[in-house]
């Protein structure tokens, strides 16, 4: 790897980090500018899991008074990502990737678009509360995290925003934190089994922690409901992409 190409990809990385922060939406940057290193589709996503651990240090060390006070349910959240993560290392490392692959870029677009209608699946659940179906719908998120992961930050702010009370800052920041649990879970296993590239993984790693640690003061300077629906917008390129590659 040339020195030009690890300077591209700690600016990709940083890219990564702060859109990944902010939107949900790392692998958008990453994972193509991976693939335009000369990585293979799957030692991309083994490297891409592997450096976007950065993301969630990043953004935990700037902002983790936002975790502050969970307690108990920070600490059930926490198991489940972790299983999850590595039960969906564990689907990529042994199955073939065609059979889940094909449900991505939907599962994406739902995502988005239950972003864009948040507000009035908020007041559907607040009517009805179904904590453990919830509960149920996270854990799917982190064995999605786990396996691919683009998208995974979107599944999360859609599920949480719907299902609760929160502001866009503290649910980026328990997104960031949580899938960046899943994503060292599955990263742990990719650097026994799977194809790390260690170079790439570094530079992208490098860039993703400075931005995800620039991305709070960003969400918080953002007006909450705009930024709601630039990434429900977003989600939708990132499923056409996703659907098209």
């Amino acid at each position: 790897m040339t020195v030009l190409e690890f300077a591209g990809l700690v600016l990709a990385g940083y890219g990564a980090g702060l859109i990944g922060f902010v939107a949900g939406m790392a692998s958008l940057v990453s994972f193509p500018a991976l693939l335009a290193a000369g990585l293979t589709p799957v030692a991309a996503n083994a490297t891409n899991t592997v450096a976007l651990v950065a993301v969630g240090i990043g953004s935990t060390v700037r902002s983790g008074e936002e975790l502050a006070g969970r307690g108990r349910e920070l600490r059930t959240w926490i198991i489940v990502f972790a299983i999850g993560g590595g039960l969906g290392c564990a689907l990529l490392l042994l199955s073939p990737p065609s059979s889940f692959d094909a449900a991505v870029p939907f599962l994406v677009a739902l995502a988005g678009l239950a972003l864009l209608l948040q507000p009035r699946l908020q007041r559907l659940h607040s009517s009805v509360h179904h904590e453990r179906m919830t509960a149920i719908a996270m854990f799917l998120v982190a064995v999605y995290g786990g396996y691919f992961g683009a998208g995974a930050g979107v599944m999360f702010l859609a599920l949480l925003l719907a299902a609760r009370d929160e502001s866009m800052h503290a649910a980026s920041v328990l997104k960031s934190f949580l899938l960046g649990v899943a994503n060292l879970t599955a990263a742990i296993a990719f650097c026994i089994f799977g194809p790390v590239h260690w170079w790439a993984s570094l530079a992208v790693a490098i860039g993703a922690f400075l931005g995800g640690w620039t991305g709070p003061p960003v969400v918080k300077a953002l007006p909450q409901d705009k930024l709601r629906i630039a990434i429900g917008i977003g989600a939708f390129g990132l499923a056409a992409w996703l659907f098209f590659r």
